[in-house]
């Protein structure tokens, strides 16, 4: 049976091998298990969004499984899923700018109405086959700086939250007074064996970072750990709680697009990746790409269904891929590995709680998205100026949305002032208009 779904022979793969990629893509990328209710539970600003961190966990964890299933029985490859990093902090962010702009309902519940309008029109241009449409929206230099920006603000999100730097209206500086304080410690301890481990090429390395800083925490009175195994615990539930009004309002659809392109761009760019390396693509192309997309966007709906943001695939795959996992036996397994983490809530929900144990992940997470700076077509000021801008605003301006907003209104604009009209599509020229609209008509008066 096993054979005759995953077609093992045709992929010269064994079970064994197979289980044990899927073994090694889990502890690869369980990391998210414990950061996605720390970041989805609080604002940027450390107050509570109304989510709890039992409800995201236990909605983190059945996203994440039944992504990766249908990615490993319907696509039948080896790449799996979960919530994924850069969309849940610009989900925070949408509940923030909800919460300013006084929604009669609950933020996160309107969040999460708009993460579940992207994912069906996510679903709908799959099926339609006019993804490539979308995108043709942006350049390749703007994708990237995306990433960039996303990537950085992840990070001094993780330095803040181990109080390396402060921030604050009109203030970020290095914190020197808490260089040599408890949190700093825990931060550091994590942070360095998590790029040791990295460079030695370690699965699960994030997690063993994670692992010692808690241990660090621990010994240093910070965090307690009452129980290890049991049902995840919260008062208010997060699944089926989405409230659609706000996503059909003028900024609810500019958030359900952003919300689309960067699902979009991040699957189609890990499924080129993890097929690469797998030695999976035939002529260029990703083998089922059709039925990975679809499953990756009904994950974004399921996900936000049962309370969690953005589904996407996961380049962390590629561990599982480099251990031999080549079909979709590989992502069924990460997959079971996931409902069974649903049993270690109390351990995984305490060592959240304690914001420096999760931080050296954010750092370094954010470290590999700066990566994609190398994309950007710097030697083209059209696109290296918008670029820049871009990657600057998102940390400084504290909100993803509003620093790819300058981009997207620089990006057209230069474009068409350099006399390159014919490289800006129409649909940029409106998003672009739309966007300074908003600006002018809407977030003045907030």
């Amino acid at each position: 049976m096993i054979e005759r779904i995953f077609r093992l022979s045709d992929h010269d793969t064994t079970i064994p091998r197979e289980i044990l990629a899927g073994t090694t893509t889990f502890l690869t990328m369980s990391y998210i298990l414990v950061v996605q209710p720390n970041v989805l539970s609080q604002d940027f600003s450390g107050n509570p969004t109304g989510l709890e961190p039992g409800a995201v966990l236990l909605a983190t964890c059945v996203a994440s499984a039944l992504a990766t299933a249908a990615m490993g029985l319907y696509a039948g490859l080896p790449v799996a899923l979960a919530p994924g990093m850069g969309q849940n902090f610009f989900f925070v962010s949408v509940i923030m700018a909800m919460g300013a702009g006084q929604f009669p309902g609950e933020p996160w519940q309107a969040a999460l109405g708009i993460v579940f309008v992207s994912g069906v029109l996510f679903v709908g241009l799959t099926v339609l086959g006019i993804r490539d449409v979308v995108l043709d929206v942006m350049s390749p230099s703007m994708r990237s700086a995306i990433v960039v920006g996303i990537g950085l603000f992840i990070a001094f999100i993780g330095l803040q939250n181990a109080n390396i730097v402060i921030a604050a209206p009109g203030l970020v500086a290095l914190n020197v007074k808490e260089l040599l304080s408890v949190d700093s410690a825990v931060f550091w301890t994590g942070f360095t064996t998590i790029l040791v481990l990295k460079m030695r090429r370690v699965p699960g390395s994030m997690l063993i970072g994670i692992s010692v800083a808690a241990i660090t925490a621990w010994g240093c009175g910070q965090i307690s750990i009452d129980r290890v195994f049991g049902w995840p615990e919260f008062t208010q539930r997060a699944a089926l709680q989405l409230d659609f009004r706000a996503a059909f309002t003028f900024s609810g659809l500019s958030y359900v697009a952003v919300f689309l392109f960067m699902d979009i761009f991040d699957t189609t760019g890990t499924l080129i990746g993890v097929s690469q390396q797998a030695g999976l693509m035939k002529d260029g192309r990703v083998p089922r790409m059709r039925e990975a997309m679809l499953a990756d966007s009904v994950g974004t709906v399921a996900g936000a269904c049962v309370g969690t943001s953005t589904v996407t695939s996961y380049i962390e795959s590629v561990a599982g891929v480099e251990q031999g996992g080549r079909t979709g036996l590989t992502a069924f397994t990460t997959a079971i590995l996931f409902v069974l983490a649903i049993g270690f809530s109390p351990l995984i929900v305490s060592l959240g709680k304690y914001a420096p144990v999760t931080a050296p992940a954010l750092v370094v997470v954010g470290a590999m998205m700066f990566r994609a700076v190398r994309s950007i077509d710097w030697p083209d000021e059209t696109e290296a100026i918008p670029a820049f801008l871009l990657i600057l605003a998102i940390p400084i301006f504290f909100s993803i949305a509003d620093g790819m907003a300058l981009g997207l209104i620089v990006w057209p604009l230069l474009k068409i002032a350099c006399g390159r009209t014919a490289e800006v599509p129409r649909a940029s020229l409106v998003i672009a208009v739309i966007v300074i609209v908003y600006f002018a008509v809407i977030r003045v008066h907030i």
